[in-house]
């Protein structure tokens, strides 16, 4: 049952820091500083709100979402004998038994292979794939936001406050949990815009240092095959409708997962 993945102890961190930045925040450090009945009170907490909102519901969507499996009637599109048909027994899952389409590998937690798996994520119990990616792109984005509108309101509370000494000690942490916290969403989702551009996974960026470094040695060039251009490789994700990139169930436009387009394909 998906709804148990919520009984994971890192699950339920996540939505008890999410719980107390936003008590904090909005009742803390916006009523301290404007307070909440004043209009830049109420215009910041409507702010944060939205943002923490759908960092929430995203988390949610993240976690219950099926990362991707491989369909039970997936055959590799083999042609000829020989060769062909050796290679396509290579790509045979030794754990599942099945064949693995392009993209997909086995997740030793969860397991099972997964379409397009970038990675396993501890902080939602479970894998982030194919079917999840955008949910937790858009996730990191939502998160990233509301971090550093939380913590710019933290410093104009700093600044506009009167802050006695039994609070100091509770600011002091605060401020570094949030410098960390920023810090951390903040290069989370640096590395996942620069992973969607390039149309590349997590296994698949750590894979492509060895073959580029192979290549090399042989005096090869290499270039990520699925990376098509900024903008294919956006829409590969996010979807063709600008309007809905930031919806992390807006998913219509992902099809099997089990075959993508290639530098091949496209030249």
């Amino acid at each position: 049952m998906r709804p148990k993945r919520f009984l994971s102890l890192p699950v339920l961190a996540v939505l008890l820091l999410m719980m107390f930045v936003y008590y904090t925040t909005i009742f803390v450090f916006i009523d301290g500083s404007f307070d909440l009945q004043s209009s830049n009170g109420t215009f910041n907490a409507a702010i944060f709100t939205i943002l923490a909102s759908f960092s929430v519901f995203s988390f949610f969507v993240c976690v219950l979402s099926d990362p991707g499996h491989v369909p039970s009637s997936y055959v590799p599109d083999v042609e000829g004998q020989g060769s062909a048909k050796d290679n396509a027994e290579r790509k045979k899952c030794d754990k599942c038994y099945g064949y693995k389409p392009p993209r997909t590998h086995h997740c030793r937690v969860c397991k099972k292979c997964v379409l397009k798996m970038d990675h396993h994520c501890l902080w939602i119990n479970n894998c982030v794939g194919y079917w999840n990616y955008k949910a937790f792109f858009v996730f990191t984005s939502y998160a990233t936001l509301a971090s550093i509108h939380s913590m710019i309101l933290f410093i104009c509370s700093v600044f506009l406050m009167d802050i006695g000494s039994s609070s100091k000690m509770f600011y002091v942490m605060y401020g570094t949990m949030a410098i960390g916290l920023t810090t951390t969403l903040l290069t989370l989702f640096g590395w996942h815009v620069y992973l969607t551009l390039h149309n590349m996974t997590t296994i698949e960026y750590y894979e492509g240092k060895r073959a580029k470094w192979l290549a090399m040695k042989s005096g090869q060039s290499y270039r990520h095959p699925f990376n098509i251009s900024p903008y294919k490789n956006i829409t590969s994700v996010l979807g063709p409708n600008i309007l809905k990139w930031l919806c992390p169930t807006a998913v219509s436009h992902l099809k099997e997962g089990v075959s993508f387009p290639t530098l091949r394909d496209s030249s």
